[in-house]
């Protein structure tokens, strides 16, 4: 489907729920009748430099498809989004202070603020012992003078201290002190963890308030698109588990939306093909998601979900995710070798779309034998964005060259050096760099047709002519020859994330240090379509089906499926799966209460308002329930469930007193709240958590 195209089917008289996905490439918008089928859908242009175009661009679509009188039945609105995952894929980030209390040297160097995300680290005296008792007391006179200095200088503030899980004191107090001296958004590492690792617990805090500008910025769009176009309904998030918040819970904690997006595809193709086993693939712009489904239930990892190298510590589906997708910059190395991703670009069939002109310089380019640097790339500034006083020199040098109209990339960054300026104003929504992809690549092949084919083919034949000068070869790759290995790159890099993530999920074949060993050469000879031996037949099959979404699905899976043996369902709406996704789902809030054993028969009770002790194990575990109830209650209606139930259950570890007898050392009372989205926006008291073991 083109972007801004809808499609309709009839519509009753009940509610009408909308689904909106905003991605890098693409913006969908589905209205469903009463969660029941897909009855209208639309795609838009994400539009990076003022997401409300693309939003109401594509909601505008859905809604003219609607009969008379339709608006008035819109009940909810629900969003699912990639710009967290693809913020962190593509390491873009806003600048945050992150303030450590208690931390010694090695757990501020084992966080990797500093050295990988480049923040800015504040340790501070502070901090609690394993049973939640003070460690020292918190120097306030530090955290003052460094949110004085630093607040002018950075867009969030992180804090995480030792043992916070066990007692948030020292963090609230240092929240209190950084909103009394300034506006700036604080994330406290115990509201988005109930594990210990603090230096971790500090890296998902870091993250989180590095995140906060970009979700904002979404959720702000979203909710001026919704009063533009009259939609008077709840908005709601999806978290990284499939599961549903209110927006507004969702501007305090954007981690969680962290793979919000293969969330949502999950839920999504469930519901729209039936199936309760099966892979879901899902390729968009960006980024490739692959999820395994058993049962009706996705694999979970409540250690933290892994995107482009960090581990977090935010529960989230288990979701294998690589920077590959229909707008991956294709380019080569310094050796001469042909690469996608993990950045994306415009394409240059979609830039020719938008700038006709731009199909002069490219012909011109073609048809040159010796090529200027950086050839059929092309950067401009987006529209009604302007560079502020932050800049540094070669960034103000590079944005004064772009213009309002495509400039090739020569002409505006003539270095190595000035291209990574370009890739910075590109990640503050400055500027847009153009590029040849995987979806010219397609253009080319007469597989896709959505923009302009012929700037595909130049840029093609642009590609081809920069490889013969960069190899010396005698002779060059037609643009079609070109643009079939680029196919098959993508198959084979889409294949082989397919067939890892359904092996990781056997125990006994996972990865040891993110190799595979001799697997590896099967999964290679699996994704390039070849037989392990002549002698032994060893090709690898999925006994599920592969479910295959998002916009180039249809144009790579029926080859990736038949390379692995799996029957292949590309379901209808698969294009707009993410955005049906987005607005099925349930809204759902855990806590955990822990009750240990710090003295003999003195056992507490670490309650999120301040530690307990009780005499008895079974007193203490009672309490422990009826808080953890309490909280999740508590959190899911204000996270917007509607009449939400709840489910407790104790795992206890138990410990030999000797003689025959044991007795209780620990325990976790853990309770999830549950339930589906209400009709009007509920408030409750913040959430909180606790943690379940002894070292930080």
């Amino acid at each position: 489907m083109s972007e801004g195209a809808a499609t309709a089917g009839p519509a009753g008289s009940s509610e009408l729920w909308i689904g909106l996905d905003t991605g890098g490439t693409y913006t969908d918008a589905v209205a469903l009748e009463g969660g029941r089928g897909v009855i209208a859908s639309a795609k838009a242009l994400t539009t990076h430099w003022d997401l409300s175009v693309g939003l109401g661009e594509a909601l505008r679509s859905v809604l003219s498809a609607l009969p008379a009188g339709a608006r008035e039945r819109i009940s909810l609105v629900s969003v699912s989004t990639t710009l967290a995952t693809n913020a962190v894929v593509e390491n873009r980030f806003s600048p945050i202070c992150a303030i450590l209390i208690g931390f010694n040297d090695r757990m501020a160097g084992d966080t990797g603020i500093e050295k990988e995300l480049g923040g800015v680290l504040v340790r501070v005296r502070g901090g609690h012992d394993p049973t939640g008792a003070p460690e020292q007391a918190l120097d306030e006179a530090a955290v003052e003078a460094a949110v004085r200095e630093f607040a002018p200088r950075v867009e969030a503030f992180a804090v995480a201290a030792q043992f916070s899980v066990r007692n948030p004191d020292h963090e609230r107090r240092t929240r209190e002190l950084i909103r009394a001296l300034c506006d700036k958004p604080v994330t406290c590492s115990h509201e988005l963890s109930a594990q210990l690792n603090a230096p971790k617990r500090a890296l998902t805090a870091a993250l989180n308030a590095r995140l906060v500008p970009q979700i904002r910025h979404l959720l702000d769009a979203v909710s001026r698109t919704m009063e533009g176009e009259g939609v008077e309904a709840p908005l709601m998030v999806v978290k990284g588990d499939g599961t549903l918040m209110r927006a507004a819970v969702a501007l305090e904690y954007p981690v969680e939306t962290v793979l919000s997006g293969p969330a949502a595809s999950v839920v999504g193709a469930g519901f729209l093909t039936g199936l309760t086993s099966f892979a879901v693939a899902d390729m968009g712009g960006t980024t490739t998601d692959v999820a395994i489904i058993v049962d009706g239930r996705p694999a979970v990892r409540p250690d933290g979900a892994v995107i482009g190298g960090w581990r977090t510590m935010v529960e989230a589906i288990d979701v294998r995710t690589c920077g590959l997708g229909g707008d991956s910059e294709v380019q080569f190395d310094r050796e001469g070798r042909l690469r996608t991703g993990p950045r994306r670009v415009m394409p240059l069939s979609l830039l020719a779309r938008r700038f006709p002109g731009v199909l002069e310089e490219l012909t011109r380019l073609a048809a040159s034998e010796r090529l200027p640097p950086f050839a059929g790339q092309f950067g401009f500034r987006n529209p009604g964005r302007e560079a502020g006083p932050d800049l540094d020199r070669l960034e103000s040098r590079v944005w004064d060259a772009l213009g309002a109209s495509p400039r090739r990339l020569d002409e505006v960054a003539r270095t190595q050096q000035g291209v990574e300026a370009l890739r910075r104003l590109m990640d503050r929504g400055l500027a847009t760099l153009a590029g040849f992809t995987p979806s010219d690549a397609l253009h080319v092949l007469a597989r896709q047709s959505s923009w302009s084919c012929e700037a595909a083919r130049l840029g093609a034949a642009i590609l081809a002519t920069e490889e013969r000068n960069a190899t010396a070869r005698r002779g060059r790759d037609s643009p079609q020859a070109l643009c079939e290995r680029v196919y098959e790159q993508v198959i084979r890099q889409a294949a082989r994330v397919v067939l890892e993530s359904a092996l990781a999920q056997d125990p006994g074949v996972e990865p040891q240090g993110g190799r595979w060993g001799p697997l590896g050469v099967l999964i290679e000879r699996a994704v390039e379509g070849r037989a392990v031996s002549g002698l032994i037949d060893m090709q690898p099959r999925l006994t599920h089906p592969l479910v295959a979404i998002g916009a180039p699905a249809a144009a790579f899976y029926p080859e990736i499926a038949r390379r692995l043996g799996a029957r292949l369902a590309v379901p209808e709406h698969a294009a707009v799966c993410n955005a049906v996704g987005a607005v099925v789902g349930v809204v759902a809030q855990t806590v955990d209460v822990l009750v240990n054993q710090p003295e003999y028969k003195r056992f507490r009770v670490h309650d999120p308002a301040g530690i307990r002790d009780f005499d008895q194990a079974e007193a203490a575990v009672a309490a422990a329930k009826e808080v953890s109830r309490e909280l999740a209650l508590a959190a899911a209606r204000r996270a917007g469930a509607m009449d939400p139930h709840v489910e407790t259950t104790v795992i206890e570890r138990r410990a030999s007193g000797g003689c025959g007898d044991d007795y209780l050392a620990e325990a976790t009372v853990r309770s999830r709240a549950t339930g589906r989205p209400a009709t009007g926006h509920a408030s409750a008291p913040a959430r909180s958590s606790a943690a379940a073991v002894a070292v930080d």
